[in-house]
Formats: C-alpha cells, sequence, structure tokens
C-alpha cells in the first residue's frame, strides 16, 4: 500500500498497464518504489521485479513495500536498465515513468533486450509527464518512432493530470 501522497504520473502509468492477478512485471527506475506498491495491490500470484541504478533508492523502496517483499510479490535489484540480464519471456509487463534514455539517445541495445525479457503477447509502457505540451507531443513522436523502427507495434496514450499537466505513455507491443 502507498504511503503518503501518490503522484497522479504514477497511478496513471499503473492503470494504462490493465493488469492481470498473475502478470509479472518489470518496472525500470523504481525510485522509492511507489508504483511498485500500487502494481502489487493488483496482483494475486503475480510478482513485479523492480530494477534502479540508485541503492539508496533500492532500500527505501524495500523499506516502503516490505509486505509486498516478504509475501514473494516483489523483488528490487540496484541496476542500471543497460546493466541487466533476466531469461528470456520472463516479464508480461515492463514499465516505465520519466526514464529519459528512451527518447534522448539510441536505446537500441536496451530496446533488444526488453524485446527478449518481453514474454509472447507482452507489452512495455514508456511513460513521462513532461514540462509542458510540447515536450509530451516530442517524446511521444520520437520514442514511437523509435520503438516502431526495432519491431514494435506502438500506441501513443495520452492523458492529463487534475493541475493540467500532460502525461504520455507509448505502448509497444512485439
Amino acid at each position: 500500500m502507498p504511503r503518503g501522497p501518490v503522484p497522479e504520473r504514477l497511478t496513471w502509468a499503473v492503470e494504462n498497464l490493465d493488469l492481470a492477478p498473475g502478470d509479472r512485471v518489470l518496472e525500470i527506475g523504481c525510485g522509492r518504489g511507489v508504483a511498485v506498491a500500487l502494481v502489487c495491490e493488483r496482483l494475486t500470484s503475480g510478482t513485479v521485479t523492480a530494477i534502479d541504478r540508485s541503492a539508496t533508492a533500492v532500500e527505501a523502496a524495500r523499506r516502503r513495500d516490505e509486505e509486498c517483499v516478504a509475501a514473494g510479490r516483489a523483488v528490487f535489484h540496484t541496476a542500471c536498465l543497460e546493466e541487466s540480464d533476466f531469461p528470456d519471456a520472463s516479464f508480461d509487463k515492463i514499465l516505465s515513468v520519466n526514464v529519459n534514455l528512451f527518447w534522448v539517445r539510441s536505446p537500441d541495445r536496451e530496446l533488444a533486450a526488453l524485446r527478449r525479457w518481453l514474454a509472447p503477447g507482452g507489452s512495455l509502457y514508456l511513460c513521462w509527464e513532461p514540462p509542458d505540451a510540447r515536450r509530451a507531443e516530442e517524446i511521444a513522436g520520437k520514442v514511437s518512432a523509435t520503438v516502431a523502427s526495432r519491431g514494435f507495434v506502438a500506441e501513443v496514450r495520452v492523458g492529463v493530470t487534475g493541475a493540467g499537466s500532460r502525461l504520455v505513455c507509448v505502448r509497444a507491443r512485439g
């Protein structure tokens, strides 16, 4: 259960996952584990694996989500995406929120790994809360073109927070 206020971008991103109770989820850049808590609330037999390059953030996430960890539904790793390795077809859904590598540079290596890690029929959800509408359009365009050029089928989803901030999620299916 999330403690304290939950940013709307995280609630919106997790809602976009359309989780099934048994899904196997990977979160890239989990921070302090707020989205992991939201995912765990929707799982019964599924699991969420979360990675972040910050050991401090991962430790805070483990403490925040200690019940999910104890129940075997959440696992945290201090690791960056570029150096992570999971068995093929390990995840039904892969989520990232405000992870900029997908639009600021060529993520060829990372997208190849994510494709391997996705189970057949799985989806990748790359989400952002950009600072303005212009940047939201830029990110949606760049990311959808990038994932499409790597063989994914891309769908852009947009939302708006209560304060009027734009939300963008590129859903990519292999």
